[in-house]
């Protein structure tokens, strides 16, 4: 029994040290404040479109604004556009706003 619980503790660690690698050899990395922001806020909108919101998973709409620019994209997010509120109603601060336009655009692609 300790064999087969050595062996999976060494898969396990094997596989967790992967996560990692593979994301950064991506070269996109899910900041952990920008998932929990998008997961806690943003997704109300987001992830069934509401009002017009660009729904996470649209490559083609979130390709467009990103060619805009992150400026760009950050000028709407922290000022609101439309039924938007300024930060998506929420008290985060411009570096986690970040974090969750960052995240919404790398699940988009």
């Amino acid at each position: 029994m300790f064999k087969r619980s050595a062996k999976f503790a060494s898969v396990a660690i094997l596989v967790a040290g992967m996560v990692p690698a593979l994301a950064s050899a991506a070269g996109e990395t899910i900041n952990p404040a920008g998932e929990k922001l998008y997961n806690t806020a943003c997704l109300a909108c987001h992830m069934a479109g509401v009002a017009n919101a660009p729904k996470v998973g649209d490559k083609a709409r979130w390709s467009a604004l990103t060619a805009k620019g992150m400026d760009a994209l950050m000028q709407v997010t922290i000022n609101g556009k439309g039924a938007m509120p300024p930060r998506g109603a929420t008290q985060a601060d411009d570096a986690t706003l970040q974090a969750a336009v960052e995240y919404m655009i790398l699940k988009s692609k």
